[in-house]
């Protein structure tokens, strides 16, 4: 072939491509300097990462405001100091130094106030037992604002005053939210992984180092960018640690995707030129699609009204959206600046992998599922059901401090507290009153009764009025564990029945909140705006494949397989997590999915299982618009995309698993969530389902009606009119 051979299609990927082949330094340039403006508009007016935890227009938000507005003291979180004494924590020596922990943490830096455990009578704040007892630290801001040093300077106070016969552990929100950190240096043991696939699948240095440049250039621009985003939403490290989880997995498949069809019409004879022509025109447009969809999924989150779930989709969009730049302009230009070095710096002992397709394993493995289509099609629809099945015992919730590995001294806290106070000491509810207008004792002591009276309140304590006495608060010990049903179920009906029950006849008003509280309802206001995000999702991604392909059963499809896959993904979740499956392996207690888990891992993998499903399906309709032969179009397409997906899968598979390495349990959720679903969506779907049922539904698969084909918009390459990329890539095979 020549190396002038002509590509067909025009358009904006074709003229961007050229572009940039013929002025590539320019343009590495220029992505230099997006990167360096980035950084340096994040150190001009970047904000620190401040995770947002309002809940507006929400009960909670309401008890919140009025703690603000007449409880300024009590607006802030707490910590928990608790002490374990075998001889008693009243005995001499345990007293002595008890009070000595207390009164030196009323000197630590950001502390309002500490209650001592034997203030007053010293009931309720001792064990039955006499062993355990605690002390509440009282802080002036919430806890994800409390400086990491103050955080430090009380554990470094309960470490060194354990000893003897005394234990001392530090827990409670503040200790809880400092603890919720990147996970360190473990997503690098996915970058290893990631370098070793890459050297096995292009067998040279050069071409392993072009997709890492690219994914790690997109993450120093997109962790920037988020700082700057953070003066706006509400960003945590949670969501900047998950933002560079799906940022790297993505940055390395893109480029994965684009080097690979550039390698494959290097080696069927174009020029370098004409290489990037066609990598960035096929692979290219899909990575842009693909991305795109993926970016839209995840800004659909701000629809929730949720500042933290709406934080966690944007950080993830920034940084799916900085990959999708990268893969799209200094990934073409470096192909054209290296040309033909991209081969360069040979791996020994891995072979170039060039050759016809029909000798390809992948074409044999295609042939003989459409041998037999129906067999196939069962044979994995099958264990993806049984996968799924668990997802019909799924409870969501949020787990609290129990479910964290005992090396975290939330977690060991936590338990010495349960052991002598029960459970739910761990999680009270705040019932804040608006006196107002109203006997503030008689209300009180009402409320009081009658709260306490219900058979699932473990106790409640004396009511705290502000100095104007217009306003109190009542802590509520419920029997059960922050995390358990029987909580959410106190919470609504303190909600609908006892609290408007008692102020019956009063002007006064009553708001339960708190950090338990606050879950019930964001859990409520996801739960009711889920099908609704899902719908649109759904929707829009089925117009925008239809767009694309042409075609309303390949649409559909699509968008039926990626709910496969990610039913099997939440079926693992709900047996490692809440069954407690693997709990070993994976170092945490069973508990419920945390609420908000469900609704991101939809948004994020639905965008990504579509990255396969546009790669695929792409070469397909490439191969069928020459042939216009389906089941030829089917196993050339799974022939000359199989390995590029198994092994983009794997390195995704790897990058998002190193994440799980970390103590936090939301990001174990996330990683291993997106880690099954692409296994099984790389694996099962893309390489048996899809071609399986794709032979089933036969030249159907490319059945759109001519009413609609005018109403639809052109997007793929169908918008060039119908004029695939002559021989792109490796030829079809005869036959």
């Amino acid at each position: 072939m020549s190396g002038n051979a002509h590509v067909s299609p025009t358009g904006f990927f074709e003229k961007w491509a050229r572009l940039i082949v013929r002025r590539p330094l320019v343009v590495i340039g220029i992505c230099v300097l997006a990167v360096a403006a980035t950084v340096f508009a994040a150190v001009t007016f970047g904000a620190p990462l401040d995770p947002d935890f309002s809940t507006p227009g929400t009960e909670t938000q309401r008890a919140y405001d009025l703690l603000q507005e007449r409880f300024p003291q009590q607006a802030g979180d707490s910590a928990v100091l608790a002490f374990r004494a075998q001889s008693g924590v009243s005995s001499g020596s345990a007293r002595q130094r008890i009070e000595d922990v207390v009164g030196r943490a009323k000197r630590l830096p950001g502390v309002t106030g500490v209650s001592s455990p034997f203030a007053g009578d010293g009931r309720g704040a001792i064990s039955a037992d006499g062993r355990i007892a605690y002390a509440t630290v009282r802080y002036e801001k919430r806890a994800w604002a409390v400086p990491g040093s103050q955080v430090d300077a009380l554990l470094s106070l309960a470490h060194g005053a354990s000893g003897a016969d005394l234990a001392v552990e530090a827990g409670g929100r503040v200790i809880e939210q400092s603890e919720h950190k990147p996970p360190g240096a473990t997503e690098s043991i996915g970058l290893l992984v990631a370098v070793i696939i890459l050297l096995v699948v292009f067998g040279s240095l050069v071409a392993a180092g072009i997709p890492i440049a690219t994914a790690l250039a997109g993450v120093g621009m997109s962790v920037a960018a988020s700082s700057v985003a953070a003066r706006v939403f509400g960003i945590s490290d949670a969501a900047r640690t998950i933002g560079i989880m799906v940022g790297v997995g993505v940055g390395i498949d893109y480029a994965l995707f684009i080097l690979t069809r550039f390698r494959e019409s290097l080696r069927a004879g174009y020029s370098v030129e004409e290489s990037v022509v066609v990598s960035v025109s096929t692979a290219g447009r899909t990575v842009a699609f693909a991305g795109l969809i993926v970016v839209v999924a995840l800004l659909g989150t701000v629809s929730s009204g949720i500042p933290l779930v709406t934080a966690i989709g944007v950080s993830g969009a920034i940084f799916v959206a900085a990959a999708m730049f990268m893969a799209l302009t200094l990934l073409p230009a470096l192909l054209a600046l290296f040309g033909k070095r991209v081969n360069r710096l040979r791996v020994p002992f891995v072979r170039d992998r060039g050759g016809s397709v029909a000798a390809s394993a992948w074409y044999r493995l295609s042939v003989r599922i459409q041998r037999r289509p129906l067999l196939w099609f069962v044979g994995s629809l099958v264990p993806l059901l049984l996968l799924a099945a668990p997802v019909l015992d799924i409870r969501l919730g949020f787990a609290d401090a129990g479910n964290g590995p005992t090396s975290l001294d939330s977690r060991r806290a936590y338990d010495l507290l349960t052991e002598g106070f029960g459970p739910g000491f761990n999680g009270p509810l705040m019932v804040v009153l608006d006196l107002r207008g109203s006997d503030a004792t008689g209300v009180v002591d009402g409320v009081r009764a009658a709260v306490s009276a219900r058979p699932d309140v473990a106790s409640v304590s004396p009511p705290a009025l502000n100095e104007a006495g217009d306003a109190a608060t009542l802590l509520v010990t419920p029997r059960g564990a922050p995390q358990d049903e029987s909580t959410k179920r106190l919470v609504d009906s303190l909600r609908q029945e006892a609290l408007p029950s008692a102020l019956s006849g009063t002007r006064a008003r009553a708001y339960v909140g708190g950090p338990v509280a606050a879950f019930v309802d964001i859990g409520d206001r996801l739960t009711s705006r889920l099908p609704f995000a899902l719908a649109a999702v759904l929707g829009v991604s089925f117009l925008l494949l239809m767009s694309q392909f042409r075609s309303v059963l390949v649409a559909l499809k699509a968008v039926v397989m990626n709910l496969l896959s990610m039913g099997a993904a939440y079926g693992v979740l709900v047996a490692i997590f809440q069954w407690g499956w693997l709990s070993g392996l994976t170092g945490v207690k069973e508990g419920p999915i945390e609420t908000f888990v469900p609704v991101l891992l939809f948004s994020i993998l639905f965008g990504l299982s579509m990255d396969y499903e546009v790669f695929l399906i792409s070469r397909i309709r490439e191969e069928y618009g020459r042939s216009h032969d389906n089941a030829r179009s089917v196993a050339y397409g799974l022939a000359t995309t199989a390995r590029v997906i198994t092994a983009a899968a794997a390195i995704m598979v790897a990058v998002f698993l190193s994440f799980a390495l970390g103590p936090q349990r939301v990001i174990k959720e996330f990683s291993i969530g997106l880690a099954v679903a692409i296994l099984v969506d790389a694996t099962v779907v893309r390489l048996v389902l899809v071609p399986a049922t794709m032979e089933l539904l036969g030249d159907a698969n490319w059945w759109l009606p001519k009413w609609l084909d005018r109403l639809l918009p052109h997007i793929g390459a169908e918008a060039a009119g119908e004029r695939p990329i002559a021989k792109a890539g490796v030829a079809a095979p005869e036959g």
